[in-house]
């Protein structure tokens, strides 16, 4: 039933009504569907993103068989009680439909990482891998209805509306609930792993302060005063102390001679890397070194 691009399906005994209608906005892909269905119907579906599948309305006598196996007996989906289902990433699911005339539905695939960035705070890996199928819960059904009218609209509104539309039924879904507190004057726990995290793959060039505010929402001056709260250094001196653990691994080889690992890690000659390393590290490289082959 379902073409997504991130998206394996085998299908068999549905034609599609009007054509694709699909909507896509930052990190979010919302497809509405109108299938009519031969006496049998049925599929099986995997996706590379989680996803939520949301039966709005349905014709026949029959219903839509669930499972999570081809030999499993199944839940019927039913679009009153039991139109909803969150299913991971990477989760198989099979369909099987009889006596089933007309289905109409709503697809929403979403990025976790790309949400958790917006949200600046990450979605709940538990509640991510865990799937939730044939519920029913009505602000979500009124959300979904909402953001099927938007999808359908051959003018539709301006893509916020839709966006905080598909974003609001995410959370309610994935009962995403606000982070507690945070002591006073410190980076939040995702900003602060995002930024750190950052340095460290960057550490070998010079990072601008800009970048890693742009990371975390915030202002160049409150992010550092922020970061130094929540570490005890300046982002500069974390980055210091990222290549200088570079500057470890490598001494640690006893393959490369110091002027090759003074340029491997970015510093202009071995004077400067030797003077920095003795500043931070107590003692010299060579020193280090050898201490460590003793």
């Amino acid at each position: 039933m379902t073409f997504h691009p991130r998206m394996q399906n085998r299908i068999e005994g549905f034609s599609v009504m009007g054509g694709l209608r699909r909507r896509c906005w930052n990190g979010i892909t919302a497809d509405i569907w109108d299938v009519e269905c031969a006496p049998y119907a049925g599929g099986h579906y995997v996706a590379r993103d989680p996803r939520l599948f949301i039966l709005l309305d349905q014709r026949g006598h029959g219903r839509p068989m669930v499972k999570l196996s081809p030999e499993a007996s199944g839940a019927p989906q039913d679009s009153n009680d039991s139109p909803i289902s969150y299913i991971p990433a990477d989760m198989e699911l099979w369909v099987d439909i009889a006596d089933v005339q007309y289905v109409r539905h709503l697809d929403i695939h979403f990025d976790a990482d790309m949400l958790g960035r917006r949200l600046m705070e990450d979605i709940n890996p538990k509640k991510l891998k865990d799937p939730q199928l044939l519920f029913s819960d009505e602000r979500v059904m009124a959300l979904a209805e909402l953001i099927a009218a938007e999808i359908a609209n051959p003018q539709p509104l301006h893509d916020l509306y839709g966006d905080g539309l598909a974003l609001a039924l995410i959370i309610n879904v994935m009962k995403m609930l606000k982070a507690p507190p945070r002591r006073r004057g410190t980076l939040a726990i995702p900003q602060l792993r995002r930024a750190t995290d950052f340095i460290t793959e960057n550490c070998m060039r010079n990072i601008r302060l800009q970048e890693l505010a742009d990371l975390t929402g915030l202002s160049p001056s409150h992010f550092s005063h922020l970061f130094k709260a929540s570490t005890g250094m300046a982002p500069h001196d974390w980055q210091m102390n990222a290549r200088l653990e570079r500057a470890k691994a490598l001494l640690l080889s006893d393959v490369y001679p110091l002027t090759e690992v003074a340029a491997e890690t970015g510093f202009s000659d071995q004077a400067h890397f030797t003077k920095v390393f003795r500043k931070h590290v107590g003692t010299t490289p060579a020193r280090w070194r050898k201490a460590r082959q003793e």
